[in-house]
């Protein structure tokens, strides 16, 4: 496993805790051409909050640790 997809994986399971008091969970799928991949689950795959969830909260705290990460993307989204 690569250092950075080491650090991503670090990151979500430090942001596991704040989805899952919510009812969701978040699972990482893969890290490739300097996107992440996530699966967001449970109550987190239906809220009306997740992009935002996703692209202020998920995606910020990754590029902040790991700035070569261009996006992340929810796979149940496409």
């Amino acid at each position: 496993m690569k250092e950075n997809e080491m650090k991503i994986i670090e990151i979500i399971d430090k942001l596991r805790p704040f989805l899952m008091n919510d009812g969701g969970n978040i699972e990482f799928v893969k890290y490739e051409d300097n996107v992440v991949y996530i699966k967001m689950m449970g109550a987190c795959a239906n809220c009306h909050m997740l992009d935002l969830t996703l692209k202020e909260g998920i995606e910020m705290a990754i590029q902040e640790e790991v700035p070569e990460v261009k996006e992340v993307i929810n796979l149940d989204s496409i």
